[in-house]
């Protein structure tokens, strides 16, 4: 590689020992990335994905065929009947929430079978945060927990237990900001079947953040009704500005999209603007962008296990989403890890990002994202709350090569600060 950033030959020469180490789990990832591109071709072409489809609409947008071609090509792709996917959800814990709210209603328990979820869902949830507001406890909506076992797996005899009465079985398939294992789909299967086994009428919300194909299947191929995501993570492909989806079981897509529009209009309505097109090409170029952060994922915890860090998940296990924690054990290499992010960014390298209190979080969070897209996560980018164990949350990449040098210029900037030594 061409040293262009002056990077440390010690540091570039362990570099070249951690990718010999990730050839085979390469490989993986590249027959997994052509499986799913070629799922996703399939479902344009099923479709019959046009040109017109790409253009926008503006107004009420009645008879919006990009609107609804997107939609089908979402379903299938995924696995579910139907899908509503829109620009106009602005970010992931809001196409989350109005599932939810579409779903739930007065009286309900909703049971989460992955213990505490993210930091931003605990206020629509009403588990944090004023009264008051519009949570779903404000509404009436009961929560109530399964605790993941010690080693972060779930419980499936506490969800066995615990799911009779319960309308909403709620699994987050990724570790937000903990150290528990990401959630393959083979053990979001075991969790349903273990829900089902008690209550087979318990509809399961999966969280799918950051998981789009990470595998071959999604988590409606093991019984899930609805899967809900950010199109500025996985399924954007870096090419999406903003947006979501809820995809699933039809009946329940339409709950949803009438409690993102209104009552009666639902999927109907809603212009795309100059949305379309960016839509449609970053969920065709997905699978190989998301092969592509999975490979500096990989590439990432490589490197740092030589150079002496714990990471999760371990640079030899199985992916099921983008994202890899870092051990960094202090604030200092924490702060400096994301400073070395930021300064191998393609947009703001020149920004020195700061702790600050983050709308949504209990704790102050620091985040490196010089990214296209503000905030998106498929874009090589390092966030974390500044609070114990001080572990640094690594997702994205859009090619492997970048997010190859701005994992280098992390290492570079804890060496530079004298935080590491090789």
């Amino acid at each position: 590689m061409t040293n262009l950033f002056n990077i440390s030959p010690e540091l570039l020469e362990l570099a070249n020992d951690a990718e010999k180490d990730a050839a085979s789990s390469f490989r993986e990832l590249s027959e997994n990335a052509e499986f799913n591109s070629a799922k996703v071709l399939k479902a344009f072409i099923d479709n019959r994905v046009s040109e017109s489809c790409l253009k926008g609409t503006t107004g009420y947008g009645y008879g919006d065929i990009g609107r609804d071609t997107l939609d089908a090509v979402y379903a299938q792709a995924l696995g579910g009947e139907d899908a509503v996917v829109r620009h106009n959800f602005v970010n992931g814990t809001h196409a989350l929430s109005t599932a939810l709210f579409g779903v739930l209603r007065p009286g309900d328990e909703m049971l989460s079978l992955t213990g505490s979820p993210y930091d931003t869902m605990e206020e629509v949830i009403g588990i944090r945060g004023e009264s008051g507001r519009g949570s779903l406890k404000d509404f009436g909506v009961r929560y109530s927990q399964c605790e993941l076992l010690e080693n972060g797996m779930p419980d499936l005899k506490a969800i066995r237990n615990n799911a009779s009465g319960k309308k909403v079985g709620y699994i987050q398939r990724s570790r937000g900001y903990s150290l528990r294992p990401s959630f393959t789909v083979d053990v979001i299967g075991e969790m349903i079947s273990a829900a089902r086994a008690a209550n087979p009428d318990i509809t399961i919300i999966v969280d799918n953040c950051y998981g789009e194909f990470v595998e071959k299947r999604e988590p409606l191929a093991v019984g899930a009704d609805l899967i809900v995501g950010s199109l500025i993570k996985n399924p954007g492909g870096a090419v999406a500005s903003t947006g979501g989806y809820i995809c699933g079981k039809k009946d329940l897509v339409a709950l949803c999209a009438d409690r993102l529009a209104c009552i009666g209009v639902g999927k109907e309505v809603g212009c795309t603007l100059s949305q379309s097109r960016e839509m449609f090409l970053g969920f065709f170029l997905a699978p190989t962008v998301v092969e592509s952060a999975l490979k500096t994922s990989v590439f990432a915890c490589a490197l740092f296990e030589k150079l002496g860090f714990t990471t999760f998940p371990k640079s030899t296990e199985k992916r099921t989403d983008i994202i890899a924690s870092i051990c960094l054990e202090n604030e200092e290499r924490l702060t400096a890890f994301c400073q070395g992010i930021q300064k191998g960014s393609p947009v703001d390298s020149f920004v020195t990002p700061e702790a600050w209190d983050m709308p949504g979080y209990e704790s102050k969070v620091i985040m490196a994202a010089g990214a296209f897209t503000m905030g998106a996560s498929i874009e090589l980018s390092a966030d974390a709350p500044i609070r114990e164990p001080y572990a640094v949350w690594l997702q994205g990449g859009i090619t492997y090569p970048s997010g190859k040098l701005g994992i280098l210029m992390a290492a570079q900037q804890l060496l530079d600060k004298g935080l590491i030594e090789l």
